[in-house]
């Protein structure tokens, strides 16, 4: 009886420690998130993604980013994006809420509802919107003047790593 309740303890102590060396990350927008306009390796979560494994980080990067997606969206598949055991989400949305007619305030009024939501859930949220228009500001955009091509999809990934722990 005792080598078997040392046994559970041992195999929950593994479950644990498994647990806390694989973090879940969700990149959860609309285009920029996944990527459009470059190929999805080039997408920063996929660049982030392999820069935490470079650093020996066992981190997932989840890419939940739909094309035209808005804050309304998001919030519609806010669980079905964000999967229990999802320990960060980086955010970068609002854009297409404007683009749509709704005023800057409604953007952040959804764009707050889902980061109440997301606390609620215990879930640590990393805004990208200062490394998405820091980006764009360095002219790393494509054509459009919108989405990034891939040496700003990197620049976000690199800005983020240090944010990740």
């Amino acid at each position: 009886m005792k080598a078997a309740l040392w046994a559970v303890v041992f195999l929950v102590a593994q479950a644990v420690c498994a647990t806390s060396s694989h973090a879940q990350i969700v990149a959860l927008g609309a285009s920029v998130v996944q990527g459009y306009g470059v190929s999805a390796g080039e997408a920063f979560p996929s660049v982030l993604e392999k820069m935490l494994q470079a650093k020996g980080k066992n981190y997932t990067v989840s890419n939940q980013g739909v094309y035209g997606d808005t804050t309304s969206g998001v919030l519609a598949r806010l669980d079905s994006a964000v999967p229990q055991g999802t320990r960060i989400v980086i955010l970068l949305i609002g854009g297409n809420d404007i683009r749509r007619g709704r005023t800057v305030q409604q953007a952040m009024a959804g764009y707050r509802e889902i980061v109440a939501r997301l606390n609620a859930r215990k879930i640590r949220v990393i805004d990208a919107k200062p490394y998405y228009w820091a980006a764009r500001k360095q002219g790393m955009a494509l054509p459009d003047g919108v989405h990034l091509n891939a040496a700003g999809q990197r620049y976000i990934a690199s800005q983020l790593l240090p944010r990740i722990d």
